[in-house]
């Protein structure tokens, strides 16, 4: 009898009860129970008549004011805005590298090992530092701003300072999340061979990272340039004051103007930026959790050793910037420890003692928590499908020649595509260049106060930023798998399918869960001018000086903001 012939066995299914299926199925779950809290106790949602207002906004988008002295007056503004972001950006970075020091994990392993005597100590530290540093950046820069207009009045140190805080502590969380992601192999070589902790670091780690930290400082500082336009909304000045003061007053040729003004900065910056990324060799400005994959990358630890003329002039221009804004803002810096400082600090500190809360109250903030939530996590899926689908046009890998989807062989300029490709990044330009307050206002032309112009408005400010930063990643996407499509015959379709999304996916789903934690905070400005949730809460306490209400209120926002935090950091470590 002959034996049977071995039968190969086939590899078993993978099991579909994954982490990351169970967290999809979470997301599916949030956005469908935030669509029913959003429609919830909203009996219309439209106000047609407001269509007419509408019109004559966009009628006046191609007739903006040129009046001379109006010019004047915006290109001053300009240069207010311009002057607050580099001055808040120096001292977050400033102040961030030393809170991102502390807070790395890396850090505390090195100067307190694990196995010495007291090396419990340093993750007792680690942990406090970073509890520490969460409370500053759960804040929005615009309630440090009120805070801060309250106690020091008009005048520039409230938005260098209302900016430097929780840009301070923002900074600190990536850059030790940087320094921890890190390879750590040549600083333990340097530790091993008897060099202190500091020249360690110094010599083994710190140039590692300086690509990743220089990056997420340029992105750091178009950051800022939004934060100071928001500010102008609470009477800080720049750019957001006179656009505001336009809006207010329903001068939408003048409004016009100070968007055009915004935008035109808001690009210039963008283009230097990624121009000077790109001739020192750092290819990405944010990115996210994949510091390790980037690092070993070969063209973002290469420096190019050649001279250059423009980036070494570029860098001049910085350094003399700088103390220029430092000098030109007139900062004075005595009015934060000044008499009347402390005398009003002591007296907001004492009105601001929560009571307890009655049942009524418990309820209300909820019921509010609720809607903030829902509005954050509608707009971050909102933001997060439009960014996707635009960070493709808007890529200079696809439809350009040469790109990925254009005829191989072929190398004249389609006007098509060429045109595709300039709308794409001007939508993108647009909607991140106006702020969040100013969407809202605008949709709330048309729309009753609620929900939804908050959702929108979140939306499309964070469309233009996550668009922007997606079509970056395909920039950078290593393309022989694409090319080997192309090559193949595949379409179009098959190539991006195939192609680029298996690549990218993954990123770009971290890029929405970290734009949730912004959104999260910036649901508080939206709700200032009446977009719903806590932040119209904060507006009513704020005009009624109740301090001691407020600040239950803050201590929700703080609450909600942390649980969103973990969780987005769960999601993406899956």
């Amino acid at each position: 009898m002959s034996a049977s012939p071995p039968v190969a066995k086939l590899p078993a299914r993978p099991s579909l009860m994954t982490r990351k299926m169970l967290w999809m199925a979470i997301v599916v779950v949030a956005i469908a129970s935030s669509l029913y809290i959003a429609s919830q106790g909203q009996s219309a949602l439209i106000n047609w008549g407001g269509l007419g207002q509408l019109g004559e906004f966009w009628q006046a988008s191609l007739t903006p004011d040129l009046n001379p002295e109006f010019l004047g007056v915006m290109g001053r503004a300009t240069l207010v805005t311009f002057a607050y972001a580099v001055c808040g950006t120096t001292l977050s970075i400033g102040l961030g590298f030393i809170g991102g020091v502390l807070t790395s994990a890396t850090w505390w392993r090195t100067v307190l090992p694990p196995a010495a005597k007291g090396g419990w100590l340093g993750p007792l530290i680690w942990r406090l530092m970073r509890l520490l540093l969460a409370f500053p950046r759960a804040i929005h820069e615009l309630i440090w701003g009120l805070f801060f207009l309250s106690i020091l009045g008009l005048d520039p140190v409230v938005a260098v300072v209302a900016i430097a805080i929780p840009f301070s502590a923002i900074v600190a969380k990536v850059f030790s999340e940087i320094l921890d992601t890190t390879p750590r192999a040549p600083l333990n070589a340097l530790l091993n061979s008897g060099a202190s902790p500091a020249a360690a670091w110094l010599y083994g780690l710190l140039p590692q990272a300086f690509p990743n930290l220089l990056s997420y400082a340029s992105y750091r500082f178009e950051c800022s340039l939004r934060s100071a336009a928001v500010l102008g909304v609470i009477g800080a000045g720049g750019l957001g004051y006179e656009i505001f003061l336009s809006l207010q007053s329903l001068q939408y040729r003048q409004l016009w103007t100070g968007f055009y003004a915004l935008i035109i900065l808001n690009g210039t910056v963008d283009l230097w930026s990624a121009w000077m990324r790109q001739t020192m060799g750092f290819t990405s400005r944010l990115d996210l959790q994949t510091c390790r994959e980037i690092s070993n990358r070969p063209n973002d630890l290469a420096l190019p050793h050649r001279p250059n003329g423009a980036l070494s002039l570029s860098w001049g221009l910085i350094t003399l910037a700088i103390p220029l804004c430092f000098w030109g803002l007139g900062i004075g810096w005595e009015r934060l420890w000044s008499p009347r400082t402390h005398r009003l600090l002591q007296e907001i500190l004492t009105d601001a003692a929560p009571a307890w809360p009655s049942f009524y109250s418990l309820q209300n903030l909820l019921h509010l928590s609720s809607l903030t939530l829902s509005m954050s996590i509608l707009a971050a899926a909102l933001a997060g499908a439009g960014g996707i689908l635009l960070s493709f046009p808007a890529a200079r890998t696809f439809l350009l020649p040469g790109g990925w989807l254009y005829p191989q062989g072929e190398t004249t300029r389609s006007l098509g595509a060429t045109s595709l490709f300039l709308c794409s990044r001007l939508l993108l330009l647009v909607s991140r260049a106006i702020p969040a307050p100013i969407w809202a206002l605008v949709f709330l032309f048309v729309l009753f106060p609620g929900v939804w112009p908050g959702v929108l408005a979140l939306a499309v400010h964070n469309l233009g930023i996550l668009g922007r930063l997606m079509a970056e990643v395909n920039e950078n996407l290593d393309d022989r798998p694409v090319r080997a499509l192309q090559t193949l015959g595949a379409s179009p379709e098959q190539i991006v399918l195939y192609g680029v999304l298996p690549q990218n996916l993954g990123r770009f789903v971290a890029y929405i869960f970290y734009r949730w934690e912004v959104c999260i905070r910036e649901t508080v400005i939206v709700g200032l001018v009446g977009a719903g949730g806590l932040g119209r809460l904060m507006t009513e306490q704020l005009s009624s000086f109740d301090y001691s209400g407020l600040t239950l209120t803050l201590g929700c926002f703080v609450l909600l903001t942390f649980l969103v935090d973990g969780i987005s950091q769960q999601m993406r470590s899956t």
